[in-house]
């Protein structure tokens, strides 16, 4: 699939790969699982606050990261580092070297959100490729065409709150390669600007590192049933057998004006555009991000390689490309909630 230069689009690039397939690797296994089921890059995080998955147990200090590095690089696939939360003024030098150490060893890209960040990446390290990412809450042209001018930005991770028609129409406005959420868990879709967690627990995705800290999370059995608290704040209950999620603010269950124990913000539920895959290829989209580095190596395993087939599949032949009833099967499984839709990509009113 391939768009002309001078379209009337005017800023849409003929792509060498049709489409990227991006994985989440939240460890070594994930990464290799990733990378063995068919993955074009894996994006990944250093072991500490500098990234927006800082949970115990995640990402990779300098041994993990050398050995990711060398699996997924001599077997083609790119290793983009996750640089996206924002620098606290009293350790800003710990993100700088985050990016130094990133680009000694040799990565593909870092993706940022905090522009004194990106002046700081582009300053010192010219060569290295920089993509924005979704916490850096980009939804218009205008806002990513920023980005490029100022600090040379090459792709844009896009919210998950435009339509297909908007995605479009950014990708006709400016020359940065565009990638977008295509399948995992969905949260209230302010990517960027979530404050909840830090509401109760005083720490957040783009402070910390890490929504619902891990030290802040309570399990509690009573006799109403199995109860999930944040910093003591009553999240959830869950009936006998009921599947119990990681409690998060944006999809605890509370008691609302008469309504007891519902969904007052979100209900858990998935991301999934495979129907999409067409549409995506005919604008131009160049990357499809899978969410999931707090996901097992198991699941990242097991919707990489949906996702590696659909994708090869719809390239072949777009005009007869639909998604298979296995595909969407094995996704479900796997869907919060059990259960997937098309966000935002398919709301006609906006």
């Amino acid at each position: 699939m391939t768009f002309s230069a001078d379209s009337q689009a005017g800023h849409r690039r003929v792509a060498a790969v049709p489409i990227e397939l991006v994985c989440p690797a939240g460890s070594l296994p994930a990464l290799k699982a990733a990378v063995d089921a068919g993955a074009d890059a894996v994006y990944l995080g250093f072991r500490d606050a500098t990234n927006a998955r800082n949970f115990a147990g995640l990402n990779f200090d300098a041994a993990s990261m050398t050995a990711g590095l060398r699996y997924a690089q001599e077997r083609g696939c790119k290793v983009f580092v996750t640089l996206n939360t924002y620098p606290q003024a009293r350790a800003v030098q710990v993100w700088q070297d985050a990016v130094d150490q990133a680009a000694a060893r040799g990565v593909d890209a870092i993706i940022l959100a905090d522009p004194g960040l990106m002046e700081y990446a582009a300053r010192r390290h010219p060569q290295l490729r920089l993509h924005l990412s979704v916490q850096g809450s980009a939804t218009n042209y205008e806002a990513i065409e920023l980005y490029r001018r100022h600090f040379g930005v090459a792709r844009a991770v896009l919210p998950r709150v435009l339509s297909i028609v908007q995605v479009e129409q950014v990708l006709d406005k400016t020359a940065v390669e565009i990638e977008i959420f295509g399948f995992g868990s969905l949260c209230v879709m302010v990517e960027g600007r979530c404050a909840l967690s830090s509401y109760v627990t005083g720490e957040a995705p783009n402070t910390h590192g890490v929504c619902s800290p891990a030290k802040a999370v309570r399990w509690i059995e009573t006799e109403q049933g199995r109860e999930s608290r944040l910093n003591g704040v009553l999240i959830d209950r869950y009936a006998p057998g009921e599947s119990a999620g990681y409690p998060t603010l944006c999809k605890g269950r509370f008691d609302v004006e008469g309504e007891r124990n519902v969904y007052a913000i979100e209900e858990p539920t998935s991301l999934n555009t495979l129907a999409l895959l067409p549409e995506l290829l005919r604008i131009g989209v160049r990357a499809i991000k899978v969410e999931g580095r707090q996901r097992s190596p198991a699941y990242v395993a097991q919707v990489a390689a949906v996702w590696r087939a659909a994708i090869d599949d719809c390239v072949r032949n777009p005009a007869r490309y639909a998604p298979r009833p296995e595909w969407v099967a094995a996704l479900d499984r796997v869907a919060e909630g059990q259960q997937h839709t098309l966000g935002a990509y398919h709301r006609p009113w906006k």
